[in-house]
């Protein structure tokens, strides 16, 4: 199949682009050194259509497809891998899954003020024993009445700081395992939510991560996402579109730790000529290069199979795989070519190195990718 973005999708990645570059890059560093959330950044890309780039126009998004999703993720990144990590939460794990599972009352509530950034959206997923092990939900959501009362606590909470409002997942019916587990859409100014800062990351910072905790939180049954019971089935597809994003935002740091390395070996001069004359140098940029497009077409393979609402998960884990080892390993590399230049608090490759980290860590780390992936191996439906 051909996966080259057309027109249309140029035209979209070049406003993200623009963004980027003109009011996105000047700021990263502040943003990473200040560990800021960069909400009037959100803001602003919420009147760009990227707070809601697959969310129909009618709900107040961009209306566009996946490739157009990840190219601009990927744009963002390039300048603030902060950033797309906040508009990916928004977009992927949030605003899509309301408008794919919510009611029309859900989303006439909240989707186009999340799609239009006017409101800001939250994942509540991970618990201190439910990170890899997403099934093993300790939150409880009791039946009261002809509501809930849900109690429990939630970890890593990226974007809690300035949200509006967080999806929650809490277990409603205990004995069931993951069947057992419902999904709630729940303003934050909720009466007994907590919120608590999180200890500094070392990369990534400014996504105003926080911990979550709920004290029999008052939800009503119209508050739930989908049916009762299908809260982890939901979890799982949000996951699928959140690691198509993650691995776009990996590409974008990947690509501007290439960058400043072809730039550096071009200027620095040893023994009398510019270092990329050298073969050791020329082979890491011809490594750094082709592990980075290679992850890209996998990027773009899932992105296509996403917005066909096709199975994605096997093509989702591959291009996050790819994706976040592929630039890591440039950014890693980057710091060998730069040597003392950006091995140095403050260096562009040394933020690219700390933010790019994480891409193997959130939404399932690699070895999680791995179990995934084999697992369609084995009974035939990666393909």
């Amino acid at each position: 199949m051909n996966f080259e973005p057309t027109a249309v999708h140029r035209a979209f990645e070049a406003r993200a682009r623009a963004f980027a570059e003109e009011g996105v890059a000047p700021q990263a560093a502040s943003i990473d050194a200040d560990a800021r959330f960069p909400l009037e950044l959100v803001r602003e890309a919420g009147t760009l259509g990227l707070m809601g780039v697959t969310i129909p126009a009618e709900w107040g998004g961009a209306g566009e497809d996946y490739l157009s999703y990840a190219l601009a993720l990927e744009a963002v990144a390039h300048a603030s891998a902060t950033l797309a990590v906040v508009l990916s939460v928004n977009n992927s794990l949030v605003a899509e899954t309301l408008h794919a599972h919510g009611s029309d009352a859900q989303r006439d509530r909240w989707l186009r003020a999340l799609a239009r950034g006017t409101a800001i959206g939250a994942f509540a997923l991970s618990e201190e024993q439910a990170g890899s092990d997403a099934a093993n939900q300790q939150a409880r959501a009791e039946v009261d009445g002809d509501g809930f009362r849900l109690s429990g606590a939630k970890v890593w909470v990226a974007n809690a700081e300035a949200a509006d409002v967080v999806l929650v997942w809490a277990v409603t019916d205990p004995g069931r395992g993951h069947r057992g587990i419902s999904a709630f859409l729940v303003p934050m100014d909720t009466p007994g939510i907590g919120r608590t800062a999180r200890a500094d990351s070392l990369g990534v910072r400014g996504l105003g991560c926080m911990d979550l905790t709920f004290e029999a939180v008052r939800v009503e049954a119209d508050q739930l996402i989908g049916a009762r019971g299908e809260g982890f089935a939901i979890a799982m597809d949000a996951l699928d579109g959140g690691r198509i994003a993650i691995a776009a935002q990996a590409l974008g740091v990947g690509e501007a730790a290439l960058g400043e390395a072809i730039a550096y070996a071009k200027r620095r001069v040893a023994f009398g000529q510019p270092i990329a004359t050298y073969q050791a140098i020329q082979f890491m940029l011809a490594d750094m290069t082709t592990e980075l497009e290679a992850a890209r077409l996998l990027t773009w393979r899932a992105a296509d199979a996403r917005r066909g609402r096709r199975r994605v998960t096997v093509a989702a884990s591959m291009a996050k795989l790819a994706a976040s080892e592929a630039a890591h390993m440039a950014a890693d590399t980057a710091l060998q070519i730069l040597a003392s230049e950006g091995y140095r608090r403050g260096s562009r490759v040394e933020r690219f190195f700390r933010d790019v980290r994480a891409a193997g860590i959130y939404q399932g780390t690699s070895e999680v990718q791995r179990l995934i992936i084999a697992d369609g191996v084995v009974d035939g439906t990666w393909a």
